[in-house]
């Protein structure tokens, strides 16, 4: 499919980066010129991607079921890279990664917009490096060649080091080199488990092709595996699917894989923080997905309740330690850390239900979150502080300021008819149902969701009720116009996923069920071997 006589998912893709270089070559000294190219870029990604998403539901496959492993991948586009080795640049959508791809194109306007909060110096390099992460993190959903995944992977590593570094408040030193050393790591595990499945699936396809050079092409190897002209040893299968895990652990913040994010969100600048915990969190599930379920299901199927272990004491202690917090961004870091161990929670009950229910709350989550890092900018524009203790009646002084507040932390805590409800009461659903997990999990999740409404509205008694303890906050303005459309577009989102999320749930479901049921063969062994045990 072709959008200005260019391939459309490429054009998507590189967009962003072509402004990033329009960027720097603008003359000196024009900071609204850089916001507004900035900000045209990504609304233009936002319609393409937008047109991308609306061929999608009206195109030859749409969300309807396939295949054993899915509806075939659609706009796919492949270009030959390295051929001695068979790694080839490689992308398409399908409904697993859709709704992310969107969900990047949708945020990266609002990250835009945050600096137009405050004066920010070398904004021409940071509003650059805003676009090129923006390409990255679209090269990580859209790719469908492993390596090129893990290039995209890296790439997506180096303009958050450079923002947090850069721009990042007291403390983005440490934060920046625990976020580095931490997740370039994984990294490398991947990286090692990406070469060895490659070097096993060529040699054992070489002895019924000798001339087989290999590839990196992930739905090859999966067809592959699935025809059974290619199997791991167990063993082998184990070690690789750790290295996966790992990795996408550590981006996941999956606990105790996790000491990297409070530092990181809480020095990281707002349009730094709305990426960082938008998005690129969302790279270790969706990598879960992608590589670990559908690659190795066997394996899967054995470690989901040891993981889900994890992820449920993630949920309770980043609900735990969030109601602590006196630092708003601080307390949103852990918070977002419990939401995204309740994702991983979703994925590992290995059904239809508890994924499509963790693919929706990844884009719930990442609205939100942008939206209360904006809400935090705006008080701290006004107050230079984001200490809850010096606030307080901020709903006499800022009625509408307060109201958006309160929606965005009711969506987070889980408020039916909003966002937030959707995707979780889905994933209790799927822990529920699952046949290797149950009520005792689906217990420790309904915990979270309580604690979560805990501190959501402990934030809004603190900050927004009572009297005004600070004269100083008596003078505070309302929302000004820009303001007020950032966040009510926000708002919009919040509310709208919560009321039609069919609208995306049916553009999910059939690469869901058709991961799922290539899942179901390993799940039933191994129900079968604990019910033995």
């Amino acid at each position: 499919m072709n959008l200005l006589g260019l391939p459309i998912l490429s054009l998507l893709l590189w967009l962003p980066t072509i402004g990033a270089l329009i960027l720097l070559v603008l003359p000196n000294g024009r900071p609204m010129l850089y916001r507004w190219t900035a900000m045209s870029i990504a609304l233009a990604t936002l319609l393409v991607a937008g047109t991308v998403i609306g061929l999608f539901y009206t195109g030859p496959y749409g969300p309807a079921a396939g295949t054993v492993i899915g509806p075939p991948l659609q706009f796919v586009d492949t270009v030959v890279w390295l051929t001695a080795i068979g790694a080839s640049y490689f992308i398409g959508v399908d409904g697993i990664n859709l709704w992310l791809v969107g969900l990047t194109a949708f945020l990266t306007p609002f990250a835009i917009a945050a600096t137009w909060q405050r004066q920010t110096r070398s904004l021409r390099l940071l509003l650059a490096l805003l676009l090129f992460a923006e390409t990255a993190f679209l090269g990580v959903f859209l790719a469908q060649d492993m390596l090129l995944f893990y290039v995209f992977y890296e790439l997506a590593l180096i303009p958050m080091i450079f923002l947090i570094g850069m721009w990042g408040h007291h403390g983005r030193v440490t934060a920046t080199l625990k976020l580095f050393l931490y997740t370039f790591g994984g990294s490398l595990l991947m990286l090692f488990a990406i070469i060895g499945l490659h070097i096993l699936h060529r040699n054992a396809i070489a002895t019924i092709n000798p001339g087989f050079t290999g590839t990196f092409a992930l739905n090859q190897i999966v067809a592959d595996l699935r025809s059974g002209l290619f199997s791991l040893d167990p063993l082998m299968a184990q070690l690789l699917f750790g290295a996966f895990f790992l990795a996408f652990a550590i981006k996941l913040a999956l606990w105790p894989l996790h000491s990297w994010l409070p530092d990181a969100y809480s020095v990281a600048p707002t349009p730094a923080a709305i990426i960082l915990a938008g998005l690129m969190a969302k790279f270790g599930a969706y990598g879960f997905i992608r590589f670990n379920l559908t690659l190795f299901p066997e394996v899967a199927s054995w470690a989901a309740p040891a993981i889900a272990v994890l992820a449920v004491i993630g949920i309770i202690y980043g609900a735990l330690i969030a109601f602590t917090q006196r630092d708003m961004q601080r307390m949103i870091a852990y918070a977002s850390m419990s939401h995204m161990n309740f994702i991983a929670l979703g994925i590992v009950t290995l059904t239809a239900i508890g994924i499509n229910g963790a693919l929706l709350q990844m884009v719930a989550h990442g609205v939100i979150m942008a939206a209360l890092l904006l809400i935090i900018t705006v008080i701290e524009e006004r107050r230079d502080s984001r200490e809850l203790t010096s606030f307080g009646g901020l709903w006499r002084v800022t009625p509408v300021y307060a109201g958006l507040t309160l929606l965005t932390l009711l969506a987070m805590a889980g408020l039916p008819g909003l966002s937030g409800f959707v995707g979780e009461f889905t994933m209790l659903q799927g822990v529920f149902t699952s046949p290797l997990l149950g009520w005792p999990f689906a217990l420790g999740a309904v915990i979270g969701i309580i604690l979560a409404a805990v501190y959501a509205l402990n934030l809004f008694r603190m900050g927004f009720m009572g009297e005004v303890r600070n004269t100083a906050n008596l003078d505070l303005p309302d929302l000004q116009r820009r303001e007020l459309m950032t966040l009510g577009a926000l708002a919009v989102v919040i509310v709208a996923l919560g009321l039609f999320p069919n609208v995306l749930l049916s553009g999910m479901n059939g690469s869901v069920q058709g991961l799922v049921d290539a899942l179901t063969p390993a799940v039933q062994a191994a129900v079968q071997l604990n019910s033995w045990r």
